[in-house]
């Protein structure tokens, strides 16, 4: 199924049941997400992707979105740095990924295209992350 078809639609459509208003003391974040679920998809920015993917919330649904975006723009800073979307796609659950094996293969080689000098620029732990994702050995680290 292609999940890029439903751009109209909002999560709550397509992933029943619809959620319930947030409590009145929840989090900032629980409110934020709450939110993204009643936005049309196609008006969902990158920092809006990265927090549901973050959050595990209806990834069948915005995985698809993430990887159109990231195989445009890797690195894309979506909200707190550069790569943090990416980083957000590949520590999403395998289950997710299961579901999704086109989308994991065309993630996998945007992974392996990636300047090393680029990898390395990335949060500590990224590398190794990224390498996990891709099936490869984690890179070895430097040693001085």
């Amino acid at each position: 199924m292609d999940h890029l078809l439903h751009l109209d639609r909002t999560l709550d459509e397509l992933d029943p049941p619809r959620w319930t208003a947030p409590a009145p003391d929840a989090t900032h974040l629980v409110r934020t997400v709450h939110q993204l679920r009643r936005i049309p998809l196609r008006e969902l920015r990158p920092a809006d992707l990265r927090t549901l993917i973050s959050q595990h919330v209806a990834l069948p649904y915005v995985l698809p979105l993430a990887v159109r975006l990231l195989t445009e723009q890797p690195l894309l800073d979506a909200y707190f740095y550069e790569g943090d979307l990416l980083l957000a796609a590949v520590e999403a659950p395998a289950s997710a990924w299961a579901v999704l094996p086109d989308l994991r293969e065309r993630l996998r080689t945007v992974i392996e295209s990636l300047p090393q000098a680029s990898v390395a620029g990335l949060p500590r732990g990224a590398a190794e992350d990224l390498a996990r994702f891709a099936g490869r050995p984690a890179p070895s680290p430097c040693r001085m």
